[in-house]
């Protein structure tokens, strides 16, 4: 079969499978990205997050990751949901965090992916990866044409803006590439680095992880700083803001992923309703999602951040 045969194929399967959009870059050295990285680390943008300082040379270099690797296939799935939840004077949380966790619902959907293209072409090699290794997604997303990096420094494409997971296949299979880098869009916009609260975003292109809501409220174990005290405008897992106020958001569309469907008390719970929350409720309303990796101790931390007020009712 000739690589174009074997591209298309690739595409349909990824089409049909429910993914919005599928690049394929050659697998190789990330070059542009090495000095990008290095200073970022340098700054200490990365905050307690050390996992971002290992295995540098896997993150720039897939084939040190897959080896005998020769593409990266990079795919969008669509979370938009239907009705936002962050309703102005409730707390909140990420729109990726309503229904269940996105690991599991794409992993499903690339292990089927893989054993269509195995169906079609023949055995190959390659792994998956959502979120969970050192891949640079973005950086492959953006080289295959997908769509540009913004200025808070997340992926827009200009059909469905940002609200979307990423996730690659890097095999062995060879494919025909797209490289073909978007052009930026974003101009001379700055509304994310003007909506963040937490000045997490100090330059175009360049977000200070340790700064980020996202950070603070997820990755941060530790008490949080009184600097912070307030000052994330009511968001307790997660942070949406810098998205919220993008352009290009403008033309989301809502999923039909039936995976992504909150829990229908979700969108009835007030501040008094979080505030009071057991661990019964915790479990009932996130038994599956993404926001466990908070627990609820994390959740009740940020409440109480945001709230002024004390621990989970008995």
């Amino acid at each position: 079969m000739l690589n174009a045969q074997k591209t298309r194929l690739v595409k349909s399967k990824a089409s049909e499978l429910g993914f919005s959009f599928c690049g394929i870059s050659k697998a190789e050295f990330l070059a542009d990205e090495a000095p990008r990285l290095e200073e970022w680390l340098k700054r200490n943008y990365q905050g307690k997050m050390s996992y971002l300082e290992n295995h540098i040379d896997k993150r720039l270099d897939p084939t040190l990751l897959v080896p005998g690797a020769k593409s990266v296939i990079s795919l969008v799935y669509n979370y938009f949901p239907k009705k936002d939840l962050a309703a102005e004077n409730e707390f909140k949380i990420a729109k990726y965090a309503y229904g269940e966790d996105y690991h599991f619902v794409i992993k499903d959907k690339l292990k089927l992916l893989l054993e269509s293209i195995q169906r079609g072409i023949g055995e190959i090699h390659g792994r998956a990866f959502v979120d969970s290794a050192p891949v640079m997604e973005r950086a492959w997303a953006a080289k295959s044409g997908i769509g540009w990096i913004g200025k808070n420094s997340l992926l827009l494409n200009r059909e469905m803006g940002s609200f979307f997971f990423l996730a690659e296949l890097i095999t062995d299979l060879e494919l025909d590439y797209d490289d073909q880098t978007a052009k930026d869009y974003c101009g001379t916009c700055t509304a994310c680095m003007d909506a963040c609260p937490t000045d997490a975003i100090p330059a175009p292109y360049v977000v200070d992880g340790s700064k980020c809501i996202s950070y603070y409220t997820i990755e941060l174990k530790d008490e949080l700083p009184a600097s912070v005290r307030g000052r994330f405008e009511n968001w307790i897992f997660g942070c949406d803001i810098c998205q919220d106020v993008c352009p290009w958001n403008s033309f989301s569309t809502p999923h039909t992923e039936s995976r992504f469907e909150p829990h229908p008390d979700l969108a009835e719970m007030t501040k008094r309703d979080w505030v009071e929350i057991t661990e019964d409720i915790f479990e009932r309303l996130f038994d599956k999602s993404a926001l466990k990796r908070a627990r609820l101790q994390g959740v009740i931390r940020n409440i109480a951040n945001e709230a002024n007020v004390g621990g989970p009712k008995k």
